[in-house]
């Protein structure tokens, strides 16, 4: 008989299989629980959010969920490490337990052998958000200047609150006593416990898409320090800090601090007060306005009033009670006026008149005619020169010889 064909040895390392050579279901199983035995045991902070411990069991079993995001372990632990607790492990309760890494190959699940169990205690709570608080401020979730205005009259209130809580009656029913016709878009959610930091933070962004709510109100009433955790959640922090739509906190009491009441745009004592926050006082509004429609009723009568006296001025004067009395006394001037620059042109004229005349009698009495009409004459070369000394003529020499009437020539004699 012929030997039967041996199966291909299988891959040593997840990097090594392929399609042609792939590991079974329960060589990867056993890897992975061969890789989860070697790691350490591990203190693991969460809270808890299913318990189920069933009389007579020496096991129980219970969910630990992250504070933060929606992800949750199974822990497996012995029912002597919760009986030593002081007191006893409730649904929603924040604990530390130390636990090792166990990977059930049957069924592929990863669950945590549990050794030990502690409470997280309200004092390391406050710590941390204490811690908390500093780093959001040193980020300027803090800041005034990044706080938006909080609308006069909101089309649409979005309203974030406990299923069927006071907390909601009180935002609602003193809001439409306010402002009668005041709309609301409620989103009920869980306000404590392990699911509201998840369920508020998804509300306020349904509310934050829609267009018409222009203000979103997160309203509960009081509570202890752990009924008010996860309003001092990062996440919860960052989702209301990056939200379009302004954001009014509304948590608890006077005395309760929630680090929601820094990051958002306004703080409200109690619920009650949300309401005066987010809508005006009708019946203050109304009487605002008949204050201001009195006041502007009464300034303009007594503008009206002291228009008409002025006019009453104005048409008293004596320009207006004989407007012709005033074109009368301008064209008296424009006269005179007219008068007095004739007058002073007709001197200048004849001061001017007797200067030219004077210039005149000076030019006749310097000029060689008058000397000519005198009796002298003028005595000339026949090129012209004139003859200035006697000694300088010849005998027999030709002048020209001009007097008053006319001119003549002549010859000297020796």
């Amino acid at each position: 008989m012929s030997e039967p064909a041996q199966r291909p040895a299988l891959p040593e390392r997840a990097a090594d299989t392929t399609a042609e050579s792939p590991w079974p279901v329960r060589l990867l199983s056993m890897k992975i629980a061969d890789y989860v035995e070697k790691m350490s045991v591990v203190w693991v902070e969460g809270q808890v959010i299913q318990l189920n411990r069933r009389p007579g069991a020496r096991t129980a079993y219970l969910t630990l969920r992250d504070a933060d995001v929606d992800m949750s372990l199974s822990v497996s632990i012995h029912v002597n490490a919760l009986d030593a607790m002081a007191a006893p492990v409730t649904e929603g309760a924040r604990v530390v337990v130390q636990a090792k890494p166990s990977f059930w190959t049957q069924r592929g699940t990863l669950t945590m052998d549990g050794r030990q169990i502690r409470p997280v205690g309200v004092g390391e709570l406050l710590a941390r958000i204490e811690y908390l608080k500093r780093n959001l401020a040193s980020e300027g979730l803090f800041d005034a200047d990044r706080k938006r205005p909080l609308p006069f009259l909101p089309r649409r209130i979005g309203l974030i609150c406990g299923r069927a809580s006071a907390a909601e009656k009180d935002v609602v029913e003193n809001s439409r006593r306010r402002w009668p016709t005041a709309r609301f878009e409620i989103r009920q959610v869980a306000v404590q416990g392990a699911t509201a930091v998840t369920e508020v933070t998804q509300a306020l962004g349904e509310l934050d898409g829609i267009p018409d709510v222009d203000v979103i109100v997160i309203a509960r009433g009081g509570g202890n320090v752990e009924d008010l955790l996860p309003f001092s959640n990062e996440a919860m922090l960052r989702a209301v800090a990056a939200a379009r739509t302004p954001v009014v906190s509304a948590i608890g009491h006077d005395v309760d601090t929630p680090l929601l009441d820094l990051v958002a745009d306004h703080r409200a004592s109690t619920p009650t007060d949300a309401a005066k926050a987010i809508v005006p006082d009708a019946e203050r509004e109304h009487q605002a306005v008949d204050t201001a429609r009195s006041r502007s009723r009464r300034a303009v009568q007594a503008r009206l009033h002291h228009e008409r006296r002025r006019l009453v001025e104005l048409r008293s004067r004596p320009v207006l009670a004989d407007p012709g009395a005033f074109v009368r006394v301008q064209r008296e001037v424009v006269t005179a006026l007219r008068s007095r620059a004739r007058h002073r042109v007709e001197a200048q004229v004849h001061r001017h008149q007797d200067g030219i005349g004077h210039l005149r009698a000076q030019v006749r009495t310097l000029s060689p005619q008058s000397t000519l009409d005198r009796g002298y004459a003028i005595v000339q070369r026949v090129d012209g020169s004139v003859v200035h000394d006697p000694t300088d003529l010849e005998v027999d020499e030709l002048l020209h010889v001009t007097v008053a009437r006319g001119d003549f020539g002549v010859r000297t004699e020796g």
